[in-house]
């Protein structure tokens, strides 16, 4: 059975969450022992439940927790807990903890039957008929969890479908979590290694999950169950540190008082409450403070009517005490991504000691508690919601199960999804963004553009080419901070895969599992050889003129020792044509497109333009060959070609195509550096210039500023190479420019 006994908890519970103690299991035994109460009378166990479900939903129906309880006692009689009492008490206590945080009748409900399905002859279809499918979808959910094992193999298989369970009815995972913290609440009976394996699967995943769902109750008292089973040394400490302090003055009472009688004389009606932190939490303020005072076990808890009222106590707070500005945080304005909204602020009292303090609306309050739970059916009012096919439609599911359920759908290997989900779970902070067109984006902490990007658009991401961050250009392996403004910025024609799609260094950014799996999804559809890696571009002004490269090179594995060949895409097949014991081929960059025409004195051999120096006409070239058949041009000025030539490589002749040889024409790929002075719209001048000389930017990068100097780098396609000259003075005129260089060559010397 999917249920552990014995009834030993640890020191230290939180106050106020609900636990079924002896008492009300003796007396749970006694009335499942009687058997059923009389038609239409509640039966005496499932009274106390009944009692508090009433509180948060005074109009709730009963009679189908009466009917459920019946069903539920007569399935599970004569079956023991390992405790020696009788099974029923387990989906009573998992049924009162439920009720105590608010949950739905139709949660309730289920979960009195969560393990009838699995341990006794009730039916699935049984259930559906009795209870309807409302309650028989959420008792499957819950018995398809615990079919599966626990043992570490199985586990990435196992969490998948709870995942995709979660997914389907975030009601499904309420029932999980209250169903594990009854178990470890109760665990005092197992074997101490099987102890410490269940407490690690709590830990690693049903903690994680319970804070994503917003179920802190659950999730604090989870901790210090796990903390006490897996630190007990740790645990021991910490609890002999709250009993030595529990005999002294609380000093956050006082500090209640007073906060009381300021909100008093402002005429703010408000509820002050001074709430203790939970084992795990003091032992991280321990952590990190050292040696605790009073104010330090725990925080003042200030509960208002409405939204106005928070700021209106922030404010009376922060005037008539000294506030330490660091601690302030707003979550109601940009609430969390687990629906937790309040406001965090620390103040100093009349003794100097800080008293951190929490203030938000009741109903904030029982979100913040009980999270999804409090939403009450979050699939009632979903009418005319479309949903994706095997999916229901929920408009109050957190944005991070969606994008979970999005990648563990992409990702068949178990062992990658464990490793993603463990990767993305591990994840304890998480930091807003503000989207330019005004809406907010959550991401983990250490997120980058490229997270982003993916976050925002799935697979239409290969497309992007750079962002903006708080107005300023930036890469795409840009760092996001919380607070900051970002803009993305997408290619022209997202369409064009062979021009857009990312790198492999890509990777080395990508924090989230949605951007690395996208990522390697790509780049396993599109083999090395036709895309090289590209990193993220600069925006010019107008985001349609970049196409998503910018020149930089991956190293042929041959001739890396010299750190200027490059491995290049090769041409298309039938572009390359024999003359003579020569062949003369359009150069290729990488993107597939036709560059320059180049004869060699070699027959059938791919050619491609060196990116190191990006010849082109008339420029001096030679070649070297390379691995795979192939020949990279440079300019004969080029810094590698005499490290080559030092290093023994032999040069292949090469030489410009005219018209005579039947391959002349093509577009030509060049990269320039400008170097000025920086001064505001410099950006926009340069594009604009560029553009009128009828050149292409294919990528740009800008390097943050230097004693009032900028760096702009260009990777520019030219119709004609001939313009060259013509379109570096364009860029030279340009206000404020000083300089404009080719790679490895002076201007100078390009005239």
């Amino acid at each position: 059975m999917s249920a552990e006994a014995t009834d030993q908890a640890p020191f230290g519970r939180r106050r106020g969450l609900p636990r079924i103690d002896l008492r009300n299991l003796r007396r749970f035994s006694r009335a499942a022992l009687l058997g059923s109460a009389s038609r239409g009378r509640l039966p005496d166990a499932i009274e106390h439940v009944a009692k508090v479900h009433r509180v948060h939903h005074p109009g709730a129906d009963l009679d189908v927790l009466r009917k459920a309880y019946v069903l539920a006692e007569s399935s599970h009689r004569g079956q023991m807990r390992k405790s020696g009492e009788p099974y029923i008490t387990h989906p009573l206590a998992v049924t009162l903890i439920l009720a105590e945080l608010g949950a739905e009748t139709t949660t309730l409900t289920a979960s009195l039957l969560h393990d009838t399905v699995e341990d006794t002859e009730v039916t699935l279809d049984q259930v559906g008929e009795e209870f309807g499918e409302e309650v028989r979808f959420l008792v499957d959910g819950v018995t398809k969890l615990e079919k599966v094992d626990y043992g570490a193999a199985a586990e990435p298989e196992t969490f998948r479908k709870m995942l995709v369970a979660t997914g389907n009815d975030v009601r499904v995972m309420s029932i999980k979590l209250a169903d594990r913290l009854h178990n470890m609440r109760t665990l005092g009976v197992m074997r101490p290694e099987k102890q410490a394996r269940i407490a690690k699967v709590t830990r690693d995943v049903l903690i994680p999950l319970a804070e994503r769902l917003g179920v802190q109750a659950l999730k604090t008292e989870l901790e210090d169950l796990v903390f006490a089973i897996l630190h007990p040394e740790e645990y021991a400490r910490t609890r002999e540190l709250l009993q030595a302090h529990a005999g002294r003055p609380d000093p956050l009472a006082q500090a209640a008082e007073d906060v009381r009688g300021v909100l008093h004389e402002a005429g703010i009606t408000a509820e002050v409450l001074v709430r203790p932190r939970h084992f795990v939490s003091v032992h991280r303020v321990g952590l990190k403070r050292g040696e605790l005072t009073g104010t330090d076990l725990g925080r003042l808890l200030v509960l208002v009517s409405d939204d106005a009222d928070c700021y209106a106590v922030l404010g009376e707070l922060h005037t008539c005490f000294t506030p330490v500005i660091s601690e302030f945080k707003d979550f109601i304005a940009v609430p969390k991504f687990n629906l937790y909204q309040s406001l965090h602020t620390a103040v100093a009292g009349r003794d100097g000691e800080v008293t951190e303090v929490l203030i938000r609306t009741h109903q904030m309050h029982r979100v913040a508690e009980a999270g999804v739970i409090a939403l009450g059916n979050p699939y009632a009012l979903t009418e005319g919601v479309d949903a994706p096919e095997g999916e229901r439609a929920d408009p109050t599911r957190p944005g991070w199960l969606s994008r979970l359920l999005d990648w563990q759908s992409a990702t068949p290997d178990p062992d990658i999804f464990w490793t993603s989900l463990r990767d993305d779970l591990a994840q304890d902070r998480e930091i807003t963004v503000f989207r330019s067109d005004g809406g907010t984006l959550g991401l983990p902490a250490g997120a980058s553009c490229v997270d982003a990007a993916y976050a925002l658009y799935g697979d239409d991401a290969h497309s992007c080419i750079g962002a903006r961050v708080n107005g300023r250009i930036a890469t795409l392996s840009t760092v996001l901070r919380d607070g900051d403004t970002l803009q993305l910025l997408m290619a022209s024609d997202s369409r064009d895969t062979a021009s857009h799609g990312p790198s492999p260094e890509w990777l080395d950014h990508a924090r989230t599992p949605a951007a690395r799996i996208a990522i390697n999804r790509w780049l396993a559809a599109h083999s090395a050889s036709q895309h090289e890696p590209r990193e993220s571009a600069e925006e010019p002004e107008s985001a349609s003129e970049l196409t998503g490269e910018d020149g930089q090179d991956r190293q042929d594995g041959q001739d890396g020792q010299d750190g200027q060949e490059t491995q290049d895409a090769q041409v298309a097949p039938g572009s390359r044509a024999s003359q003579g014991g020569q062949t003369v081929a359009p150069a290729s960059t990488g993107a597939g497109r036709p560059e320059a025409g180049i004869v060699v004195d070699l027959p059938g051999v791919t050619v491609r333009l060196a990116r190191c120096c990006t010849p082109v006409p008339p420029d001096a070239i030679t070649g070297f060959a390379v691995r795979g058949g192939a020949v990279t041009v440079h300019r004969e000025r080029c810094p590698g070609v005499a490290r080559m030539t030092s290093a023994g490589r032999t040069a292949v002749g090469v030489r410009w195509a005219d018209e005579g040889d039947g391959d002349g024409g093509g577009d030509y790929r060049v990269t320039l550096f400008a170097e000025a002075f920086s001064r505001p719209h410099l950006l926009a001048d340069l594009t604009e210039a560029i553009a009128a000389e009828g050149a292409e930017v294919v990528a740009a990068a800008v390097e943050p500023p230097r004693e009032q100097r900028v760096r702009h780098t260009y990777t520019l396609q030219l119709p004609d190479a001939g313009k060259l000259p013509t379109l570096m003075r364009a860029m030279r005129n340009v206000p404020g420019v000083y300089d404009v260089t080719r790679e490895g060559r002076s201007m100078a010397a390009a005239h």
